[in-house]
Parts: C-alpha cells; sequence; structure tokens
C-alpha cells in the first residue's frame, strides 16, 4: 500500500522549513518510526519518521528545499520488512544483471549534491566523495566548483584488514591556504536576523553590578548532597536561584516583564522565563513556562531536561516559544564581562559571567571573594535607567542573601 509521507503540521510562528537530510534513499527499508528525514526550521530540526515498516519508493523534496507544513515530500510503500538471513545461512544467488552506470552513480551522491553537479556542468570524474562509503556529499562538489584540491575519502578498516591503495591523482599540498564555504544553518541565520534586529529597532542599554557569590556557595556546600539525595538525583546549581531572583525582581518592576506591541504596552502576569542553552547548531532559548510557580529543584531538573534535548537536537517549538526574560550564563564559558543582546519583544535580559576570586572591601578590611559580573541589558524605550539599575540590584541583594529568595522578601 502506497502512503503519502508529508513534512509535520508547522506552527503559526514558523513559515516553512528546509529538508536537511534524507537518512533512507529511494529502495531503502524502513522499520516502523525508524527515522527517514530531518526537517529544519529557525527554531528546531524537526523528526521525519516511517509511518509504517516498508520501502521508501520516491523523494520528491531534495536536501536543501523548502517545504511548507503538510506538504508532500516522499511517498513509501508499506508492508513487512524481511528479516535478514541467519549467520551461516547461505544468500541467495543474485541474478546476473547488466551493469547500470546511471543508478550507481545515483547510489553513490546525494540528492543535493547531484542538484548541484547538475547546475554547474560538475562530471562526477572530478570529484572524489569523501562521505560514507566514498558518498559524494555538497561539500566534495562545492571544493570540485571552487577548484579546491580534493580529499581523499575516509575508510574505516576492521583490524587486520588490508590498507587501501593510495590513489595516485590525488594530490595533497600541505601549504594550500584552503577554504570551506558552506550555507548558513536556519537556525543561524534566524538568530542572526534576531540579533540584528534587536540592534536596530530597540533603544538597548546595559546596567552593570557585582555580586558576592559565597552565601550562595556556602548553602550550596552544606546542603548539596541532601539536596541530590531528596530530589532524585537533582543538582543544586547557581542558575536556579538567579531565576529565583529574577522573578521577584521582575514582580517588583513589573515593566522589566512587559513587551511593546506597536503603540501598546502589554503587561504579563505571568513569568516563563528563556534559559539561553548552547547547543551544536548555536544558541537555543527554551523557555521555563509559569517560573514562579516552579521549586529550586524543578528549574534545575527542566533545565538539565533542555539542555540534554538540545545537545541532541529534540527541542520542541514548543519549548522555544514564547518567553518574557531571559537569563543567559556565559561564565560557564569563562566570560569575565559581556553585553547579552535582547530577545525581542522581552525588553530585559539578565547576563551571568564567570566567579572569580577578587580583593574586596568589606566593613573596612581587605577579604578575598568568589565575586561575578551581572550584566542587564534593558530596552530603554520602556524601562527608565533607574528602573534597570534597582532591578539588578534587587537580585543582587537576593543572591548575597538567599533566604530573600526562598523567603520571597
Amino acid at each position: 500500500m502506497s502512503i503519502e509521507i508529508k513534512a509535520p503540521s508547522f506552527p503559526e510562528s514558523v513559515a516553512d522549513g528546509t529538508v536537511a537530510t534524507w537518512h533512507k534513499r529511494p529502495g531503502d527499508t524502513c522499520a516502523r518510526d525508524e527515522l527517514i528525514a530531518d526537517i529544519e526550521t529557525d527554531k528546531v530540526v524537526i523528526e521525519v519518521n516511517a509511518p509504517n515498516a516498508g520501502t521508501l519508493l520516491e523523494i520528491l523534496k531534495q536536501e536543501g528545499d523548502v517545504v511548507l507544513s503538510n506538504e508532500l515530500i516522499a511517498r513509501f510503500e508499506a508492508g513487512v520488512v524481511e528479516a535478514a538471513p541467519a549467520a551461516g545461512a547461505a544468500a541467495p544467488a543474485a541474478p546476473a544483471v547488466e551493469s547500470q552506470p546511471v543508478l550507481a552513480e545515483e547510489a553513490i551522491i546525494s540528492p543535493a549534491a547531484k542538484k548541484m553537479m547538475a547546475e554547474n556542468n560538475i562530471d562526477l570524474g572530478q570529484i572524489n566523495g569523501t562521505g560514507k562509503d566514498g558518498r559524494v556529499t555538497k561539500e566534495d562538489v562545492q571544493r570540485a566548483i571552487d577548484g579546491s584540491p580534493q580529499q581523499a575519502p575516509v575508510v574505516a578498516h576492521a583490524v587486520g584488514a588490508s590498507a587501501p591503495a593510495v590513489r595516485a591523482d590525488v594530490a595533497v599540498d600541505p601549504t594550500q591556504r584552503n577554504e570551506r564555504r558552506v550555507p548558513m544553518t536556519r537556525l543561524r541565520a534566524r538568530v542572526a536576523e534576531r540579533l540584528l534586529s534587536a540592534t536596530q529597532t530597540t533603544a538597548m542599554l546595559t546596567t552593570f553590578n557585582e555580586v558576592n557569590m559565597q552565601p550562595v556557595m556556602e548553602l550550596r556546600k552544606k546542603y548539596k548532597e541532601q539536596f541530590e539525595k531528596t530530589h532524585n538525583g537533582t543538582r543544586l546549581g547557581f542558575m536556579s536561584f538567579f531565576i529565583k531572583a529574577s522573578i521577584e525582581a521582575l514582580k517588583r518592576f513589573p515593566v522589566v516583564n512587559a513587551s511593546i506591541d506597536g503603540q501598546d504596552v502589554v503587561y504579563h502576569g505571568y513569568y516563563d522565563v528563556g534559559v539561553a542553552v548552547s547547543s551544536e547548531r548555536g544558541l537555543v532559548v527554551p523557555v521555563l513556562r509559569d517560573a514562579d510557580g516552579m521549586s529550586l529543584a524543578s528549574i534545575e531538573s527542566k533545565i538539565r531536561e533542555y539542555g540534554g534535548k538540545a545537545q541532541s537536537g529534540k527541542l520542541s517549538i514548543e519549548d522555544m516559544s514564547g518567553g518574557t526574560f531571559t537569563v543567559t550564563n556565559g561564565g560557564v564559558f569563562g566570560s569575565m564581562l559581556s553585553t547579552p543582546i535582547l530577545n525581542p519583544p522581552q525588553t530585559g535580559i539578565l547576563g551571568m559571567h564567570a566567579i572569580n576570586e577578587r580583593a574586596m572591601v568589606v566593613d573596612g578590611e581587605i577579604k578575598i571573594l568568589p565575586m561575578m559580573y551581572l550584566a542587564l541589558s534593558y530596552d530603554h524605550r520602556l524601562v527608565d535607567g533607574k528602573d534597570a539599575v534597582q532591578f539588578l540590584v534587587a537580585i543582587k541583594n537576593m543572591i548575597e542573601d538567599p533566604a530573600r529568595v526562598l523567603l520571597e522578601i
């Protein structure tokens, strides 16, 4: 039975997507729910799975093609996939057939690479495939177009197997100043677009302060083991304290939790806090919804869940939609001080940084304390400097006296 495979239904905030990768090719068999393709949007990568056990018949949208919501991308033949013969069983003899160079060529070239070859009149003989099993990739075709030296394919061999013969026609020039041109991913392009828009359409300003982390560090050290034991292995980090402190500060200064919509100011009566997370695809900002009702443990657990999803590409569009305020921690990468950029239509973003021991004067005495610089970027069109400064001071006071966070005072 033939089945149409369509792109997923995109939410209203996502106009279209791009076919990033086909994991199966026409003629390949698939198990039910096996991954067959990835569609990249400007927020997440959406997986397309096999609707049933069967065979992929035809690919209608190639890698790099733009697809709309529910658009037909492939055809699939449902049916029971025959199991591989048992070890030692004689395989049926393959019928003798004449060589078919066209099919053989298609079997080693990715669809996107084949399209690039046709558009640029590149012959297969000009290219050395560097992909798995000698597969020709888009990068291989691009090197041929640019005239860059072709790289020899990397092939894994079993222990004891003889090494492949070195091709005499592949010249490697160690002095060559190579360049590699690849298109931006949709996520990176979208991030670039939003960051540029934020700097051009907001009156962004940043205020700074510093916070003594010793009280939180001592509290964390004292209750670390008990916290993990009580909350099923959830670790007590610093992020949950800053998110809780931010929420209390937002309650005192609701303008920082507001947004501008045309000529209107929208005051949000809820606290959806975005947490910036780094992934291989770029920076993503999943959202803790109704964070004011979450405990320290639930905040830490959710952040950890989001981090795992980001690394495996499993974040959903719903995970990253909305948000009224954002917290980002450049300190995990060693940042001493930076100016975070707003995530419109939000009017505030808090930047955390590295904790470093510094000489500080306390009650007329010099003490060595673990200090962190804080940065609050805000939209000056809506947030006055006084409110921004007092907002950041409120966070500083709560972190330096963490009982305020727990008691909400």
